[in-house]
């Protein structure tokens, strides 16, 4: 948690282009051919991007706005993927947490509204607030069919409301500056947010859920938010970077975020999946085994917990960006042949035509 010490808040720092430093001609790089800059809040980012990203980085930078979906949830089932109960509530589990907490990063981010002093930065603050409130809407009508089919969550769902709403809420539970506790928040929401873009490039090549037969509305949801995750990637860590003021506090905060939201988010997910297959009306006596859970991430139906362990010390790099995660074209392909985008894109063309 941050100190608890007196702190007035300090001058936003200048949301400024992406520059190449002399120390990214150390990093291992496929090639030492220019990339397009892009936008990022901090002077110190020093890595090359990816490989994949250079290849994104033709792929022209669009707005980050909110997509007016909808699914429709009446054919799924309670496994949506076939015979897998254990990697379905793994899964599952991302319904739990993610209505009330895209809820607090929209709260969140308007506390930190007057700290933005660029107009580019607000206008992906905006977008990203838009997007995040349409994942928490349409991940609470999962719950919903979830109850429909027997499966009740509000005994757990209340525990991880309480989380966000009062544990991290605009008051804190300890005497700790307001400007120092915004500023922890904001760092915590861009860690939690580097690891939805993990996961949301992870759904969007997990080509084994195709194969096992994984229903096509559920695999729809997942993979059109883990695009929109990739393609509003950087904005979470951009602000935080902008609002947090400069000297080594900065990094400090950023890697004590981390420090909390990995092992919380292990936790919350173990006990979710627990609570899932246990109040699952389907399972006689299942419960959620660790054995089982290795199983479904060999056979590439979940992601392993190395796999996310992993992910983290990139982000403690003190080079580290997020436009190094996922890969941004094939965010944009999916968002371009998703049924539930298509389908909004179409219903905002018609509203337009009118």
């Amino acid at each position: 948690m941050p100190s608890a010490s007196p702190t007035e808040p300090e001058p936003a720092e200048p949301y400024q282009p992406y520059q190449p430093s002399e120390l990214e001609s150390a990093e291992p790089t496929e090639s030492t051919e220019p990339v397009e800059a892009r936008p990022v809040a901090s002077r110190l980012t020093e890595s090359l991007l990816s490989a994949h990203e250079r290849a994104a980085s033709e792929i022209p930078r669009t707005p980050i706005r909110p997509r007016k979906v909808a699914f429709e949830w009446r054919r799924t089932p309670l496994h949506w993927i076939p015979d897998e109960p254990t990697a379905t509530h793994v899964i599952n589990v991302l319904h739990l947490l993610l209505p009330a907490g895209e809820r607090w990063f929209v709260k969140v981010f308007k506390e930190a509204l007057p700290l933005i002093t660029d107009e580019a930065l607000l206008k992906d603050v905006k977008g990203f607030m838009g997007q995040e409130a349409t994942h928490s809407v349409q991940h609470s009508h999962v719950l919903d069919h979830l109850k429909d089919q027997g499966l009740d969550t509000t005994g757990y769902t209340r525990h991880v409301e309480w989380m966000f709403n009062v544990l991290l809420g605009e008051r804190p539970l300890l005497p700790i500056p307001a400007g120092e506790w915004l500023r922890f928040r904001l760092a915590l929401i861009a860690a939690i947010e580097h690891f939805t873009a993990v996961l949301g490039d992870w759904v969007l090549a997990a080509e084994e859920l195709d194969r096992a037969g994984a229903d096509e509305v559920m695999l729809d949801l997942l993979r059109w938010h883990g695009a929109e995750e990739v393609e509003h990637r950087s904005v979470a860590f951009d602000l935080y970077q902008h609002a947090a003021g400069p000297g080594p506090a900065r990094y400090l905060r950023r890697a004590e975020a981390m420090a909390f939201a990995w092992p919380t988010l292990v936790y919350l997910w173990i006990t979710g999946a627990r609570y899932l297959m246990r109040h699952d009306p389907e399972l006689r006596g299942g419960g959620y085994r660790l054995k089982e859970h290795r199983t479904a991430a060999r056979k590439g139906l979940i992601p392993s917990w190395a796999e996310l362990h992993l992910s983290m010390p990139r982000y403690l790099r003190r080079s580290y960006h997020p436009s190094q995660e996922g890969s941004l074209r094939r965010a944009v392909e999916y968002l371009a042949t998703s049924p539930a985008a298509r389908a909004a894109a179409g219903a905002l063309a018609r509203e337009a035509i009118s």
